[in-house]
């Protein structure tokens, strides 16, 4: 098998897991994502069926995207505790996403099982125009999979829908295995 070389650089495989330039134009996003949305918008009756194909969508990028994050940014050590896990997720992997942190993260007042993570301006909602008849669809459903990916594959099983509240807001309530595991460290 040849090895390509392009104007003195490695081939990708060769080339460290370090992190490097993530930068990618927002205008290219925008352009990928609405023509994933109108692809998956071709092909489903009804706003919900859409919500739930993005976010099938991202459930496949959050298991890739978890497998690097790990190795770059925990040196493949996972966390054991819901709250380190959900900061792992508003920062790093948001950063490697959007390039910011997710704007809030907070706990449901009456339910231990219930967090939120609240995006005022959500990317991936910026560039994307709804019809009047569509006004409840989000297309942040696919980074609600993408969260929901990293949890479910990382050992914390959790349901994330998305909500218009504060602007976006993803909703991640915990399976009582979760919580109970997380009270049991908490014991030590």
């Amino acid at each position: 098998m040849e090895t390509r070389f392009t104007r003195g650089k490695s081939a990708i495989l060769e080339r460290p897991l370090s992190r490097p330039k993530t930068e990618v134009s927002v205008s290219v996003f925008a352009l990928l994502f609405s023509e994933l949305a109108q692809y998956c918008q071709g092909r489903v009756y009804s706003v919900s069926e859409l919500q739930a194909r993005l976010a099938g969508l991202g459930q496949r990028v959050g298991v890739g995207l978890l497998d690097v994050l790990v190795l770059r940014e925990k040196s493949g050590k996972r966390e054991t505790k819901v709250l380190n896990m959900l900061l792992f997720i508003k920062v790093s992997v948001w950063r490697a996403l959007f390039g910011k942190e997710a704007d809030k993260l907070e706990q449901a007042n009456d339910d231990d099982k219930t967090y939120y993570i609240i995006e005022k301006e959500p990317l991936v909602n910026t560039y994307i125009s709804v019809p009047k008849e569509n006004s409840t669809l989000n297309c942040a459903a696919f980074t609600g999979g993408i969260v929901e990916a990293i949890l479910a594959h990382i050992g914390f099983p959790a349901k994330v829908t998305v909500h218009w509240h504060k602007g976006t807001t993803l909703m991640i309530k915990f399976d009582e295995a979760v919580i109970a595991r997380d009270k049991a460290l908490e014991g030590r």
